[in-house]
Order: structure tokens, then C-alpha cells, then sequence
């Protein structure tokens, strides 16, 4: 069962992560999300380089190649020290947007490691029950 301290922990690392990814992808501003981040930060994702650099770098890029780039979050979810983001993203390199799962470790109130799948929408699918 989940205490109630472990519950607000949860709602905080949720409101952490929205808002730094807000300020990362959703404004392309890494100087605005860097206060989100702890110390360090590992990126396990394959296009970007490690550490705060290489995010700083990746938001460079991403902002020059898909300024348009928008996203909805269509769930988040929170157990112990992960925070989940489903999302659809718009304005990038697919025609009809992608399917995107960020997975991010908070560590003392902070951000600090970054896992994530990106698949592309189809435009026609098998079943009636849509990516999200």
C-alpha cells in the first residue's frame, strides 16, 4: 500500500519530469530545463551524446531540424524512482507523428537518467485501437 509521503513523492517526480520535458522538448530550451537536472545525467538514448553536453547539443539540433515539433501526453506514470511519459508527438520526421515512451530516474529532486522508444504512426493499422 502507498503512504501518503510516498504518494506526494510520486505527484512531485511527475510535476518534475512534465515540466522539465516541457522545457526541453516542448520549448527546445535546454538553459530552462538544466535546473531540472541533477549533477549528472546519463542519456541512454541512442542519438544523443551522454551528460549534460550532450543534451544540451541534442536540443540544439532538435529545435533547428523540427522547430514545429509538438507533443501530448497521454499518460504519465510514476513508481519509485521512474517517471513514464506516453506521448504523441507531431512535427517531426513522420507524416503522422510518433508513439513515444520516455522513461527518466529522479534522484533527490531531480532528473538524472533518460531512457526512451520512438515509433512511427502508421497511416493505416491492423486493429481499430489506435497507439494510444
Amino acid at each position: 500500500m502507498t503512504t501518503s509521503s510516498e504518494a506526494a513523492r510520486l505527484e512531485a517526480n511527475k510535476k518534475l519530469v512534465l515540466e522539465f520535458y516541457d522545457a526541453v522538448i516542448g520549448r527546445k530550451d535546454f538553459e530552462a530545463g538544466r535546473k531540472y537536472m541533477g549533477d549528472t545525467y546519463k542519456q541512454h538514448a541512442p542519438y544523443a551524446e551522454d551528460g549534460h553536453e550532450g543534451l544540451r547539443k541534442f536540443v540544439q539540433w532538435f529545435r533547428e531540424n523540427f522547430p514545429n515539433h509538438r507533443y501530448e501526453v497521454k499518460r504519465v506514470i510514476a513508481e519509485g524512482d521512474f517517471v513514464v511519459l506516453h506521448l504523441h508527438g507531431t512535427g517531426g520526421p513522420n507524416p503522422h507523428g510518433e508513439a513515444v515512451v520516455d522513461i527518466f530516474r529522479v534522484e533527490d529532486g531531480k532528473v538524472v537518467e533518460h531512457w526512451d522508444i520512438i515509433q512511427p504512426i502508421p497511416e493505416k493499422f491492423d486493429n481499430p485501437n489506435g497507439m494510444f
